[in-house]
């Protein structure tokens, strides 16, 4: 049986140390139809199973991977994306189907299909990084309305500046003692 302090020393260690660093899995991590997800062929790489393994588990396990949890890229977003990263063509040898996108919530059933201890692993690995990816933006969110707000105040300021160039470019009224020469030089003008 394990003593509560050794459990709570391992469970410190393992949410230090990760077996896939977050900046591998962060720029692995593509935009596709307006959701961050992971390729099957990615996937396959950080669990230490073959894409053809891990596509047949999904398959055996289908009813748990709805629409928004995974789904095939189509012709044209396969090849965009061999375009973008270095993947093999079908004509070479390459992949023989198009290619599995999982989301979020796709990679966390993952978990549940691929039962090694690796694949919870990795899979808590991945989880991290998409919360601090979440974090990444949310920050950025706040830092964009920020930066709004003092537009708007330097906008003001500006405004403010450009009303006083004006007052001072009209003609002033001229104050204090005139003289009877500027007197004269004022009717003689006239």
């Amino acid at each position: 049986m394990i003593s509560k302090n050794k459990f709570n020393q391992n469970r410190q260690m393992t949410t230090e140390t990760s077996i896939v660093p977050v900046e591998r899995i962060q720029q692995y991590i593509y935009v596709i139809r307006g959701h961050k997800v992971m390729l099957d062929s990615i996937l396959a790489e950080l669990y230490g199973v073959g894409t053809k393994v891990l596509n047949q588990a999904v398959k055996r396990n289908i009813e748990r991977f709805p629409e928004d949890f995974m789904f095939q890229l189509s012709d044209k977003e396969a090849e965009h994306l061999r375009s973008q990263i270095v993947t093999s063509k079908m004509s070479r040898g390459g992949r023989r189907y198009l290619p599995f996108a999982f989301t979020e919530q796709g990679v966390a059933m993952l978990s549940s299909v691929l039962k090694s201890k690796r694949a919870v692993e990795v899979n808590i690995a991945i989880m991290r990084t998409f919360v601090k990816l979440r974090q990444i933006l949310a920050d950025n969110a706040v830092l964009r309305r920020k930066l709004e707000e003092h537009d708007e105040k330097i906008k003001y300021i500006f405004r403010i500046l450009g009303d006083m160039l004006e007052e001072n470019e009209k003609p002033k009224k001229q104050i204090g003692f005139h003289t009877e020469m500027e007197s004269h030089k004022k009717d003689s003008k006239k």
